[in-house]
């Protein structure tokens, strides 16, 4: 069974830290920066541990305001193993 591997991009000016997608994160890879704002003073959702991620698209399925996009891809094992 292949693995994934997810990466998570977040609009960033578009965030208004309501945490919902960190919660809905199985995974874990989400926080909000806690020393940041952006231009409309709200903390926003960043990929904590990335490598984490599994691309489930909770994090995108709970966000109110769509600001977040999710990209999977399947690691491919080695053949060396």
């Amino acid at each position: 069974m292949a693995k994934f591997h997810g990466a998570v991009v977040v609009n960033t000016e578009r965030c208004k830290g309501c945490r919902l997608c960190v919660v809905a994160c199985p995974c874990n890879v989400l926080n909000l920066k806690e020393k940041e704002v952006n231009d409309r003073g709200y903390h926003f959702a960043y990929m904590e541990q990335p490598e984490l991620c599994i691309g489930c698209q909770s994090c995108a399925m709970v966000c109110p305001d769509a600001c977040i996009e999710v990209y999977r891809a399947s690691a491919k094992p080695s053949p060396w193993r």
